[in-house]
């Protein structure tokens, strides 16, 4: 170990506060409403624009939006606007009791949709629609429903990274299946209807709870790495994207509940949404798929299984990186096997799409 930066990591952590850089990307938002706020990040000065498809960035749920923009240094969003993207993200902002009656299909039928045509209209372009986790169904689901309704989005590819698709393949949530599936969840679902939401406290415990192994040896861990400052400022970073969790409304909460743990309906293809069933097979446009290989909320099983039930794509990519949950999104490793990935797959389409736009 390197006494002299062990020493300085110690001293900025304790007296100065913290070690990681987590000034967020410039942004400025485009279009808002209660329900969402469209952003988009300013350019960085000196990189030239790609003039690929702009990235719109679509987040689950739970999590605060700057999950994609995690600290300086290992950020999404920073790296897409090196590669000279244009970026837009959708924040939902925290969910207050009047949104407890929103359901999933809120965000795929009007919230994504919306913000798609209105950065198409922008950049008068087609969309790459980049997602982690829940934010994975809903871009997937948005394109679909728009098919079926036959008023396709403007959209060029998705990329979901970490979205589980099969619930039978999350080792945590499997042997409560076949209780919820006998008790019908009642006792579960008597609590989100009563105070409105899955609270924010519990979605930061239930994130943390997957990891207890970590976050019981994470005091030994941060010793033994005092003079690794990049790793410092990574474990500061979650921790404080740990402690700003969001709560899910009670509706969605439910419907997760009930369509996607008990019945694991979207495993078969299909979820059931204001009366009719959003099929996964209606997605027309490319896939990439990214599994992380330490995930326990979205392992390989679950995530590999969206690959089968997407016929109806040109192009489905299928690649997995070390990582756990966010990690595999913004972990360090992420920088080295994600997001190259990311890029080779957008570039790639970008080249595609390009003789149909002369033509």
């Amino acid at each position: 170990m390197n006494v002299l930066d062990a020493l300085a990591n110690a001293w900025d952590r304790t007296v100065v506060g913290r070690v990681a850089d987590l000034h967020r990307m410039p942004r400025e938002a485009i279009v808002g409403s209660p329900a969402g706020i469209l952003h988009r990040y300013t350019p960085l000065s000196g990189i030239d624009p790609d003039g690929g498809a702009p990235v719109l960035l679509v987040p689950p749920l739970g999590a605060p939006d700057f999950a994609y923009d995690l600290r300086h240094g290992c950020s999404l969003v920073e790296h897409l606007l090196q590669q000279g993207r244009t970026v837009y993200i959708v924040d939902y902002g925290p969910i207050s009791f009047e949104g407890r009656s929103l359901g999933i299909e809120h965000w795929v039928d009007d919230l994504v949709p919306a913000m798609v045509r209105e950065v198409a209209a922008i950049e008068d372009s087609d969309v790459h629609l980049v997602a982690w986790s829940l934010g994975g169904v809903f871009a997937l689901l948005a394109v679909a429903a728009a098919v079926q309704e036959r008023a396709p989005l403007p959209v060029r590819s998705v990329s979901a990274i970490a979205t589980p698709i099969d619930i039978s393949g999350v080792p945590l949530v499997a042997p409560l299946r076949p209780l919820a599936q006998i008790t019908g969840g009642r006792l579960l679902s008597s609590v989100y209807r009563g105070i409105g939401s899955f609270p924010a406290p519990m979605v930061s415990w239930a994130f943390q709870l997957t990891a207890v192994d970590k976050l019981i040896t994470k005091p030994l861990a941060i010793l033994s790495r005092l003079d690794d400052r990049d790793c410092l400022a990574q474990i500061e970073a979650v921790d404080h994207l740990m402690n700003n969790m969001r709560a899910y409304p009670g509706r969605v909460f439910g419907q997760i509940f009930h369509l996607m743990l008990r019945s694991n309906e979207l495993a078969s293809g299909a979820l059931r949404l204001d009366g009719r069933d959003v099929e996964l097979a209606s997605v027309d446009v490319p896939v990439l798929v990214v599994a992380g290989r330490d995930d326990v909320i979205a392992p390989l099983k679950a995530v590999r299984r969206l690959v089968a039930l997407l016929p109806g794509s040109p192009d489905v990519r299928y690649a997995t990186a070390p990582g756990g949950h966010l990690g595999v999104l913004t972990g360090r490793r992420a920088r080295d096997t994600t997001w190259p990935e990311l890029d080779r797959a957008l570039a790639d389409w970008d080249a595609e799409a390009e003789p149909a736009a002369s033509a």
